[in-house]
């Protein structure tokens, strides 16, 4: 009995509001829109902090990169300078042992030495980064293999002048010609090519993913016997000479919990041998917290923004109703004269608010699913819908029927049957 009078109610709600029907789409108006911005701020929101926070995972969320920094007083180009200067700084090999033996986190680690080199092959010719290293920095920066295989132990320990090419200084060097088992020069000397990996380039947040379009891996020890640690720099009629034996050092940690301690600990370890600061340390982890922190607060931010939107949605739901009030007074005083009680009134009312608000958050949602997608369409920006993001204005629309329908139901509710009987 109680389910039919509850679908009567439902049905007389949707035919009250059919009567008007300019009125009760322009009210739902404010809750479309309101929930429609919602839903569009925080799917872009999303989209961004998640394509961030997968830059910064490639990184590795357990690895503590250390990178060669030149000292500030060493680039200054206002000082003067010999004809042949020559600048030591950065990290050493000494720092790679002491890293890879003294610290039981550390699970794996990788040296990395940077060099910018001309290639050839037959008349193509391009500059490549050389990036002299061991096979493990294939496992702490991991990138997919296109062809071939990855730089194995054995070439260090064999001598073996093998590269490992990015796919795009493959398509630039070696166009038209066979990949796997070329031979190509670099620098003056000849590598066979073993492999070819997909890259990352990129930021990630306020660090810089170690690889590049244009990378070619070779053996730390070939790199280091071939090319030297020192490099030679012939500018405004003077040569100066940089001695720099590892640019970086890429160390995984066993575990999340600690990645933070291990980090302080080799500060502290490199301040005891370095007289200057000429590195840095960054943990992708703590960006990655940094990253989730600053998710929140604009996720937040944005939906105060967006909520403001259905707060005026609200608004304009009460006066609508506030008004219907008014112009049905003696259809009130009618329905209490033959019995109807004041919840059977409120409960009246309330219907019609939650059915103006509900079909406009479902319009809304509508929109706010639809704009995401022309954003990515149109600017290419990343946008991710996540059920929180279409669950919850539904929610937040539905509670507004009912906040914004209480006062004026209860309006209607206390309104004198025999004065509104007489009311025209």
């Amino acid at each position: 009995m109680n389910q039919n009078r509850f679908f009567r109610n439902i049905a007389l709600g949707i035919e009250n509001l059919l009567l008007h029907k300019l009125r009760s789409v322009l009210t739902m108006l404010g809750v479309v829109f309101g929930v429609g911005s919602v839903v569009a701020m925080l799917s872009v929101g999303e989209g961004a902090s998640q394509e961030a926070m997968d830059q910064i995972r490639k990184l590795g969320s357990t690895n503590i990169i250390l990178t060669s920094v030149k000292p500030v007083d060493e680039d200054d180009r206002t000082a003067p300078r010999s004809f042949m200067s020559m600048s030591m700084y950065g990290l050493t090999y000494d720092d790679y042992e002491r890293l890879r033996v003294s610290y039981p986190a550390v699970r794996q680690i990788a040296p990395v030495k940077l060099l910018r080199k001309e290639s050839r092959l037959g008349s193509r010719s391009m500059e490549l980064r050389v990036v002299g290293t061991s096979d493990a920095w294939f496992d702490l920066v991991q990138r997919e293999l296109v062809a071939g295989r990855r730089l194995r132990a054995s070439d260090e320990d064999q001598f073996n002048p093998v590269a490992v090419l990015t796919e795009f200084g493959a398509r630039r060097l070696l166009a038209t010609q066979s990949t796997i088992g070329q031979r190509v020069r670099i620098g003056g000397q000849a590598f066979e090519i073993v492999g070819i990996i997909k890259s990352e380039s990129g930021q990630a947040g306020e660090m810089q993913v170690p690889d590049r379009d244009v990378d070619v891996y070779i053996p730390l020890r070939i790199a280091r016997d071939y090319f030297g640690d020192t490099t030679t720099r012939i500018q405004a009629g003077s040569m100066s000479r940089e001695r720099v034996e590892l640019h970086q050092i890429i160390a995984q940690i066993d575990e999340m919990g600690n990645v933070e301690p291990t980090a302080a600990a080799i500060e502290q370890m490199l301040q005891r041998f370095h007289r200057r600061k000429s590195y840095e340390i960054s943990v992708p982890l703590s960006l990655l917290r940094q990253a989730e922190a600053t998710q929140r607060t604009f996720n937040i931010v944005l939906g105060s923004i967006a909520g403001i939107s259905l707060l005026v949605g609200g608004i304009g739901i009460m006066n609508i109703m506030l008004a219907s009030v008014t112009e049905r007074t003696r259809e009130i005083g009618i329905r209490r004269a033959i019995g109807a009680k004041r919840g059977q009134i409120i409960t009246q009312f309330l219907i019609e608010t939650i059915v103006l608000s509900t079909i406009g958050g479902l319009v809304g949602i509508a929109l706010g699913v639809l704009t995401p997608m022309l954003i990515t369409y149109f600017s290419g920006m990343p946008t991710v819908l996540t059920p929180l993001s279409i669950v919850l204005p539904m929610v937040i629309s539905f509670v507004v029927g009912i906040v914004f329908g209480l006062y004026p139901a209860a309006n209607a509710a206390r309104v004198d049957p025999i004065i509104a009987l007489r009311h025209e």
